[in-house]
């Protein structure tokens, strides 16, 4: 994070159950770190914080999902683990189709006339569940989602594309995608006839895409254009996404200092549109955007 800092980064996305699903981890872990190396650091208002509200962080009806009661308590445990008043961004993590979104969004504008949330968004959330909490906040003058978080890349590009970025750009949603490297397959560091890592993240990825042709084909094309610009197949991939018009920001995530050196990589790599156009045609996509 310090290194993040001192490369200009300033925006940090966590997730109240990050991570539950770790051995001795009890959720909110995430949270806890940031908000101990804000205060170490002494920059809370130099950075943009954003979380999510939505998983189960405790046992009984009102421990998960986007009902009022649960949103207004789960703000609470996140302001007190990242030692701060307010959240730059407070989103909904995944849709919650039992909630009215009457219901949810009202919460939300709840919290944002009360100042401990200054902007909300939502992740994972299907195109007509967006619409629908679009118009409802825009019925009844509500806090609006803002941003969204679509699990968006070289190698998954229908479920954003098809309905999902037409009504972000028509709305003016940011968009915020996760995922960038898918996992790590747009790293380069698998390939057919390549021994596997022993890992489960690596077991993931063989089961997603190593029977995918066109991810294989994709891969390839992303290679070829990263040797021409001296660059890593991951940094034209995150270069992909950022060279659309609609992308606000990729969201990385990196173990050290330097993995995320290596994505910060893709900073300065301008991609042609003749580049773009063939990872597009590579990838399967029908979309184009102006370079």
């Amino acid at each position: 994070m310090d290194a993040f800092t001192e490369a200009g980064g300033n925006f940090v996305d966590t997730a109240d159950i990050y991570s539950k699903w770790a051995r001795n981890n009890r959720g909110g872990v995430s949270e806890e770190i940031i908000g101990r190396w804000m205060r170490d650091r002494g920059n809370r208002g130099e950075m943009v914080v954003a979380t999510k509200v939505r998983a189960q962080m405790w046992p009984g009806p009102d421990g998960e999902g986007l009902g009022r009661q649960h949103i207004i308590a789960a703000v609470e445990g996140s302001l007190r683990r990242l030692q701060t008043d307010y959240i730059d961004l407070y989103q909904s993590h995944s849709f919650d189709a039992a909630v009215p979104i009457e219901e949810t969004m009202s919460a939300f504008d709840d919290l944002v006339r009360a100042g401990k949330v200054r902007a909300v968004g939502a992740s994972n959330y299907p195109a007509w569940r967006l619409a629908q909490a679009l118009a409802t906040s825009e019925t009844h003058g509500w806090a609006r989602y803002d941003t969204v978080q679509p699990h968006y890349n070289l190698v998954k590009r229908g479920e954003f594309e098809r309905e999902l970025r037409p009504l972000c750009e028509h709305s003016e949603v940011a968009v915020l995608p996760y995922s960038p490297l898918a996992s790590g397959f747009l790293t380069g560091k698998y390939g057919r006839g390549v021994a596997l890592p022993r890992s489960a993240r690596a077991s993931g990825v063989a089961r997603r895409y190593f029977e995918d042709d066109v991810a294989w084909r994709t891969l390839g094309s992303a290679d070829e254009i990263a040797k021409v610009h001296g660059k890593s197949v991951s940094q034209v991939a995150i270069a992909w996404l950022l060279c659309q018009p609609v992308i606000t920001a990729p969201i990385i995530g990196a173990n050290s200092a330097d993995q995320l050196k290596e994505s910060l990589g893709a900073i300065d790599l301008r991609l042609s549109a003749t580049e773009v156009k063939r990872l597009n045609n590579a990838s399967g996509g029908s979309y184009s955007w102006n370079d």
